[in-house]
């Protein structure tokens, strides 16, 4: 029986990744006069590495250091603070809504005595920011967790994230349902043991799911097209009714 619902952020609560961070990260390159920009197809491509620091030390492995850089990991990790700090504030400012069907299915899952959270490979300042803006104190509190960042060693596709979580919530990997937008992250749940359906985000549209137990475009909002809790356990055959 499914007890935890599960959420990635970027591309699953908020469309975030070519909206928000590939800008926030082509303004601190800016702020550090770096003769640096990163396309949507760019940027598209270095999704394929998981983390935001690890993604800027691919592309300046390949393009070319900047120079006078001496301490590579402090440069990155000072670039990347800076990087967050201008994510955050596209934030407050509104820049970017939740995903459509988002809110509705964290209610339902709140009326249903689900167990909440969030698993991302991203800032986890930004991600809380994400959760307390977006969905609002009152779900904010609901969420048993938020798990995020450096808290563990392993970016996705490796499932440390989601193996941290099912531990410090006491749940086994086959209670936890996972809403993920991209293959790593499906390949980090699936390697956890945990069921997991996607909603495809704006840059995942051509990657494989195969191994999910179910794709959906989006989860939607209006009444008939949106896809509700008991649909998502119908899926994955865990009836709650």
């Amino acid at each position: 029986m499914i007890k935890a619902l599960l959420f990635d952020c970027d591309g699953v609560l908020v469309d975030t990744e070519r909206d928000g961070h590939r800008i926030a990260f082509n303004r601190a390159f800016v702020a550090q006069g770096l003769n640096v920009e990163w396309s949507i197809e760019t940027y598209g491509e270095l999704l394929t590495i998981a983390g935001g620091k690890e993604r800027m030390h691919h592309y300046f492995e390949q393009a070319g250091w900047p120079p006078g850089i001496d301490d590579r990991d402090t440069f990155i990790k000072g670039l990347h603070k800076a990087k967050t700090n201008l994510f955050m504030q596209i934030i407050e400012d509104g820049q970017l809504p939740l995903r459509a069907g988002v809110a509705r299915l964290v209610d339902e899952a709140i009326a249903a005595g689900l167990t909440l959270a969030v698993c991302s490979t991203s800032n986890e300042r930004a991600v809380t920011l994400i959760v307390e803006r977006l969905l609002g104190a009152e779900r904010r509190a609901r969420f048993a967790g938020i798990f995020a960042g450096d808290i563990v060693s392993r970016k996705k596709p490796d499932p440390e994230i989601y193996d941290l979580a099912r531990t410090e919530l006491g749940l086994a990997a086959g209670e936890c349902l996972v809403v993920e937008d991209s293959r790593n992250g499906l390949l980090a749940a699936r390697s956890a043991g945990m069921p997991c359906i996607v909603t495809i985000s704006s840059y995942t549209g051509n990657e494989d799911f195969t191994e999910a137990d179910a794709v959906y475009r989006e989860l939607g909002d209006p009444p008939g097209t949106h896809v509700t809790l008991g649909q998502l356990m119908e899926t994955i055959g865990h009836d709650r009714s």
